[in-house]
């Protein structure tokens, strides 16, 4: 604008995107220490958001304890020894996410990434079997303008030509070496779902009731292994079983059961005596 110094119009303009994240702004669910630095890994762009994600440098660094600073998590980054759903990732801010198989050959590691019922995240250990599939859950179902069916999942994969019975919030077992969908679970009553937001995060049960309310959010009742009622919003679950079959994925311990803290203490105790 005329009358203008350039100053002022620099002082406006936008900077981009931002590179840096602040520790105490950083998730809860990571579990950083506020007084362990400044400065957090900022999740860099990826399948996952930034919050609901866990980057790998803290696998590394701050699960595995193969890294004891973050130059050493790069090192092993960029000496390619780390593969996120069969897929090798050199930069160690990749945000791994819910459901992902991260993978360390030389160490014969595998692992998927699941909630605890306190809503963080878990390194469950795998087999070599089990490390070969992913299960993703269908957020879009739609047509392309030319006529292709198509899904999209949670991980941002798309998939064209789906079988027809796949729909929105069902779950698709994806092969990790093809990306083809080799089986699916339907969403509805009695089916087994798993919580990975809200509130009740982490917690596993068997789906029983769906209100629905139109121009607000749907809710769904789940029922746990010691008979418990939670509710939350619909979009918060995701399927991981058949009614009365086995998960297609294994569970991490405690198997999504929410303990109060008095019957932590008290399994602490007996533990201890």
């Amino acid at each position: 604008c005329p009358g203008q110094s350039s100053s002022s119009q620099d002082s406006r303009m936008t900077r981009g995107p931002k590179k840096h994240l602040k520790r105490l702004n950083a998730p809860h669910h990571w579990m950083l220490g506020k007084l362990d630095g400044i400065w957090a890994p900022k999740p860099g762009a990826g399948p996952h958001k930034g919050r609901e994600s866990l980057p790998i440098v803290l696998v590394l660094r701050n699960r595995l304890k193969y890294a004891l600073t973050r130059t050493e998590a790069q090192a092993i980054c960029m000496r390619r020894m780390v593969k996120v759903d069969g897929r090798i990732r050199t930069d160690m801010n990749f945000p791994a996410g819910f459901m992902d198989v991260v993978e360390i050959e030389k160490s014969d590691d595998r692992f998927r990434l699941l909630f605890d019922t306190g809503g963080r995240f878990v390194l469950h250990r795998l087999d070599k079997a089990e490390a070969g599939f992913k299960v993703c859950k269908v957020v879009r179902q739609e047509t392309s303008k030319k006529g292709i069916p198509t899904i999209t999942t949670h991980d941002g994969r798309t998939i064209r030509y789906h079988h027809p019975d796949i729909k929105k919030y069902d779950s698709v077992k994806v092969d990790i070496a093809t990306g083809k969908v080799v089986d699916h679970v339907k969403f509805g009553v009695g089916a087994t779902v798993m919580v990975t937001n809200g509130r009740n995060q982490g917690r596993i049960g068997t789906l029983v009731d769906r209100e629905r309310h139109p121009g607000s959010f749907d809710i769904v009742h789940v029922r746990d292994a010691r008979d418990a009622v939670f509710a939350t919003r619909l979009g918060n679950v995701f399927v991981i079983g058949r009614s009365g079959e086995e998960p297609l994925v294994s569970l991490p311990r405690k198997s999504g059961i929410k303990y109060t803290i008095f019957e932590q203490r008290d399994a602490r105790l007996k533990a201890s005596a």
